[in-house]
């Protein structure tokens, strides 16, 4: 086996079990380890930090998968923790509906993998040359521990790229899944596509942000911004909303969207949908001095990377800003940030500047964070990706 010895200067962070070793940290590589392959981990002094994968293009040159000496990485090592991640979210199955996240990646101690379940179906990203290396043994641990049709794969996302890694779409094994799938988020089904929707098909981290919001959406004039297929939207008329105004540049979402209103029998007289640009479309509702009394702002990741940082920062002060100037004096922001290079505290700032320059007194009601099944390990912060504000502005 490999081995990377480690400077100094990176053993606080190994010693601290945080999951990422990057190139500046490698003071030498003892061997010729393949993409992916597994490798020792020690300090230049010789003690022994744990194993890891090995990702020989990414600045993560490797990927901690155990601090354990005695722990080998071996299929026995993944069906191990794949059932611990299981059992951590059974209540899920019985309380929250058919949909929910599997394995949260480096927070479940399986760095780069990704697998959520719909249904019936998994969908499985491999975001890591380790995941990658051990993606049929991956399968067939899934195979045998779940009762499903069918694993799909949707390793579609640019980290891959950054791995050295082809993206890659497709039948893993079983059935091939239906063009769409109907899921149920406690008693209000959706239309999923685990083919080519967004992420691996829906927002499962927004869960818990959804039904918090249909305790203040009754009798409440909603405007959902980038609205996707509608989960805000369907939420906000569960709770009574007078009407839910929904915006989003993709017509295929505005389309499933509808569906899944029509399948929940929501009243189309109080759904107004809009396939437009959000930035446009809230600067047409200022010009207009239209307003609301309670909006959502959940937009894509703005930042993909610390360079783009300021870029996006301009952004979200942009949207917040033209959200607060249209809602009615008491009424509620929900605002979320999923960009990972973007903090807590750097979100709070920027929503904070957006009420100074539209000259209103906001406060913050609650902080927003990813659902229960997307927990964020304390030796990996970084997992903490998806941050939000309930805002209510006078």
């Amino acid at each position: 086996m490999a081995t990377l010895i480690i400077n100094s200067s990176a053993e606080k962070s190994l010693n601290r079990h945080h999951p990422w070793i990057f190139s500046n940290a490698i003071k030498k590589i003892k061997g010729a380890p393949e993409s992916g392959e597994t490798v020792g981990v020690q300090t230049s002094k010789g003690h022994f930090l744990g194993y890891g994968s090995f990702s020989p293009q990414s600045k993560i040159k490797a990927r901690m998968w155990t601090f354990d000496p005695e722990e080998l990485i071996t299929p026995v090592f993944f069906r191990k923790k794949l059932k611990l991640a299981l059992e951590k979210r059974k209540h899920l199955m019985f309380l929250q509906g058919s949909a929910f996240r599997v394995v949260n990646a480096e927070s479940d101690g399986l760095p780069g993998l990704i697998i959520d379940k719909y249904n019936d179906y998994l969908v499985c990203q491999f975001l890591s040359c380790g995941a990658e290396f051990w993606k049929a043994d991956i399968v067939a641990c899934l195979i045998e521990l779940f009762p499903i049709a069918g694993i799909y794969e949707r390793s579609d996302n640019d980290g891959r790229e950054k791995e050295g890694l082809s993206q890659q779409t497709g039948g893993l094994w079983g059935k091939e899944p239906p063009d769409l799938i109907e899921i149920k988020e406690h008693d209000i089904s959706f239309w999923v596509n685990i083919k080519t929707g967004h992420k691996t098909g829906f927002y499962l981290d927004q869960r818990e942000n959804r039904e918090l919001l249909s305790t203040y959406a009754k009798e409440k004039k909603v405007l959902n911004c980038f609205s996707y297929t509608g989960g805000f939207s369907l939420w906000a008329l569960k709770g009574g909303a007078a009407s839910v105004t929904s915006i989003d540049i993709s017509e295929e979402a505005i389309t499933l969207l509808q569906k899944n209103a029509s399948l929940n029998n929501m009243p189309p007289e109080r759904i107004t949908v809009r396939c437009e640009d959000v930035f446009h479309t809230l600067r047409k509702f200022r010009d207009a001095a239209d307003q609301f009394d309670l909006i959502i702002l959940d937009p894509p990741k703005f930042a993909a990377s610390g360079q783009s940082v300021q870029k996006a920062a301009r952004g979200y002060k942009d949207i917040n800003l033209l959200a607060i100037k249209l809602l009615t004096p008491g009424g509620y922001l929900f605002t979320f940030s999923c960009s990972g290079h973007i903090t807590p505290p750097l979100f709070q700032k920027i929503v904070s500047d957006a009420a100074i320059d539209a000259g209103r007194d906001a406060q913050i009601v609650k902080q927003l964070h990813q659902a229960d099944d997307h927990p964020v390990a304390l030796n990996f912060p970084e997992g903490l990706y998806l941050k939000g504000l309930l805002i209510r502005v006078f």
